[in-house]
């Protein structure tokens, strides 16, 4: 292996938006991130809409605020049965 062209290895701390801070090993000594497995969904259990420079208000006033309900079934119609 060649000496000196590789990136040096160390501690690292990560730090979330949230406030959590990690430390774990890598070529640089700090890196920030927007978010983290204390804060995530899907490690939390929580839905909650990670909004990144407003583009969920975005989404909802380009395809109107009902895109997240649920459908209401009663407007649906029966489908008729097919006799073979």
């Amino acid at each position: 292996m060649k000496a000196d062209i590789h990136p040096k290895y160390g501690k690292c701390v990560v730090k979330c938006g949230c406030g959590a801070v990690h430390e774990t090993g890598g070529t640089q000594t700090e890196i920030k991130i927007e978010i983290c497995s204390s804060c995530h969904p899907f490690y939390t259990g929580q839905e909650k809409f990670v909004d990144a420079m407003g583009r969920v208000e975005r989404f909802q006033k380009k395809f109107g605020g009902q895109y997240f309900q649920k459908p209401d079934d009663s407007k649906k119609k029966p489908v008729p049965m097919r006799h073979i």
